[in-house]
């Protein structure tokens, strides 16, 4: 679970300086774009991924001993 955690909020960070790098200088066009389709998405995934990593209280001890079957 520490290998997700540290994964998306490095994916977190990365996404959110290239966000507001092309947000604060004047890059070329196409480096605007690469923003806008690759790296938006990556930080909205990577927010729902650290949401869901960190289990709340009532479901800690359940996600220790039952392994995640689905819904």
């Amino acid at each position: 679970m520490n290998k997700l955690k540290a994964g998306s909020l490095t994916a977190l960070i990365l996404s959110a300086t290239g966000i507001i790098y092309a947000l604060l200088f004047n890059p070329p066009a196409w480096v605007v774009y690469g923003v806008a389709i690759f790296l938006i998405p990556v930080f909205i995934l990577s927010l729902g991924i650290l949401s869901m990593a960190t289990p709340e209280k009532d479901e800690a001890d359940e996600r220790v001993n039952e392994p995640f079957i689905g819904y």
